[in-house]
Formats: structure tokens, C-alpha cells, sequence
């Protein structure tokens, strides 16, 4: 299999149409299955208050709510229903806030709008800073959150898009020191253990040029194996199954990468039959496929 570019690998990860499941960032959202929501079932658990909300945002929509908590369970609310505007607005009011709780749920929402097909790519980039910025303040709020180091870490990669090769690898240590920073203060969350396989996959699969420039940037350039991702896959896996149909995509690619075609097919097979919920189901549904036809499966 073809060597493939660390950011092309990377960014795929970060990808600005990923639909992060179950990540267990709140009560509210844990209660909530992605792959359960259906529109009757998301009318049956809609709470009194989204509801007061959504009535009142029809005369004053930037009206804020009276109680914090609140707000913090419209966000989610909003968030699980991917009203990605909708949310951006709700947060945008709380940007000023002292609670990294309200910064780091803005800067996943202001990263989310650079995935809309409405924004210019002059917005996208003003946004893709402005979500780091937002993450950046809810790290020093408080260090203890393991949202606000996730986000942190993801939102510095995406800023590496626009600031060239040397930039981005020059940051991996940092994303990952992140990672490992938030599965240390919740290790319950597959997420952020996903991520960080991703990373040991791309290290692993480095090209030989992007590894002479890591190596003019360290002294010890970032290195990984395909075993230290396949480990992190496990992991998520183990966490919450089937949690994520690109963590079951990776778990197949990373099989073949060890020539083990037998478990690379099983887990191929279960990425490709994954409820194609978002576009990146339809696109891992797709992958899958090809890579089973690969392996004559």
C-alpha cells in the first residue's frame, strides 16, 4: 500500500466534516446516541428548556438564558443535532466567559462552521484561528478539562494547514502531549484515544522526505508504529464499541498495514456495513468497500 502524506493523514482525522460520537463531554450529550437519532426519539428526550428557548429565539435570538447550566445543555442539544449556526450563535454571546466550559464547546463550534459550504475560505481561515484562540483560553481557565485539551490539540493542527510543513510538525509534539493529557483526565473518552492512533498511524506511515525535515526540526523527530496505533484503535474500540465508523475503518487499514488480511477484512467488513449516517459514514462505506475488494472479500 502506498505511502500517504502525514498531513494529508493527519487532516483526514481532523477533518472538518467529522462528526465526533459519543465523546462524553457532558451528562446531556451522553445521553443522547448518535446512531440512535432518529426524529421521534430526539422529540421524546427534547428538554423543556430547548424548547422555552426555541420559542423565544424566534423574537430575540441573541436573548441569553438565565442560568449557565442551561445554556451549556442548549449547546449540546444543539450540538447533537448538528445545528452548527444555530449553536455558533448560542455560544458566540459567552465568548468574553471565564468558564472554559462555554470557550472550548465555542471553539468546536467555531471550527465545525469552517465545514459549511456558505463560508468563504477567507472565513474559514479567520475561524480556524479563532477556534484555536478560543480552545487556547479555555486550557488556561482551566487546565484540568479534558475537552479544552482535545480541542486545543485538534485546533492547533488545523491552524498547521495554513502555516506549511515545518509549522505542523514542529506542533506534533505539542498535539500530542495534549492527547495524552486528556485520555490522562478521562480515559472513558474514545475520542481522543481515536485521535491520537491516528497520529501514531500517520508518524508511522511518514515519507521519507517529510522525515528528513522532522529531522533538521528535532533532535528526536516524532516516531511511531503501526502496532502503537492499532493499540489505540483497540482502545477506543474498547471503550465504547462501535462508537465511530472511521475507528473501525482504521482498525482495518491498520490490520493490512501488518499483513494481517484475516482481522483486516473483519473490520473492514463492519466499517462498511455502519449505519451511513453523515458524509463521512458514506465516505469510510465507500473506502471500506474498496479496500475489501483489495482483499478479495
Amino acid at each position: 500500500m502506498a505511502s500517504v502524506s502525514l498531513f494529508a493523514a493527519f487532516r483526514r482525522f481532523v477533518s472538518r466534516n467529522m462528526k465526533i460520537r459519543r465523546m462524553n463531554e457532558c451528562s446531556w450529550t451522553d445521553r443522547i446516541r448518535t446512531s440512535n437519532r432518529t426524529a421521534s426519539f430526539l422529540v421524546a428526550v427534547t428538554p423543556l428548556s430547548f424548547l422555552i428557548y426555541e420559542r423565544v429565539a424566534r423574537f430575540s435570538p441573541v436573548r441569553a438564558l438565565d442560568s449557565a447550566q442551561e445554556v451549556l445543555e442548549q449547546a449540546d442539544y444543539l450540538y447533537s443535532c448538528g445545528e452548527t449556526q444555530k449553536l455558533h450563535q448560542l455560544l458566540v454571546h459567552h465568548k468574553d466567559s471565564d468558564d472554559a466550559e462555554f470557550l472550548w464547546r465555542l471553539a468546536r463550534a467555531s471550527r465545525d462552521l469552517t465545514s459549511l459550504s456558505s463560508i468563504s475560505s477567507d472565513e474559514k481561515k479567520r475561524l480556524t484561528y479563532e477556534a484555536l484562540d478560543y480552545a487556547k483560553r479555555a486550557l488556561e481557565k482551566n487546565e484540568a478539562s479534558f475537552a479544552a485539551h482535545k480541542w486545543f490539540a485538534i485546533c492547533l493542527s488545523d491552524v498547521g494547514d495554513y502555516e506549511g510543513i515545518k509549522v505542523k510538525l514542529g506542533n506534533s509534539y505539542i498535539i500530542r502531549n495534549h492527547l495524552e493529557r486528556a485520555i490522562e483526565l478521562n480515559p472513558k473518552d474514545a475520542t481522543s484515544i481515536h485521535i491520537l492512533g491516528y497520529w501514531c498511524f500517520a508518524f508511522a506511515e511518514l515519507a521519507w522526505y517529510q522525515r528528513k525535515v522532522a529531522a533538521v526540526i528535532f533532535a528526536s523527530p516524532p516516531t511511531a508504529t503501526y502496532e502503537e496505533a492499532l493499540a489505540f484503535f483497540l482502545k477506543a474500540e474498547e471503550v465504547d464499541p462501535n462508537f465511530y465508523s472511521k475507528n473501525l475503518l482504521m482498525l482495518g487499514k491498520t490490520f493490512m498495514m501488518l499483513r494481517d488480511e484475516e482481522r483486516a477484512a473483519l473490520w473492514l467488513t463492519k466499517a462498511r456495513d455502519y449505519p451511513a449516517v453523515t458524509e463521512e459514514d458514506k465516505q469510510v462505506h465507500k473506502e471500506a468497500l474498496e479496500l475489501l475488494k483489495k482483499l478479495n472479500r
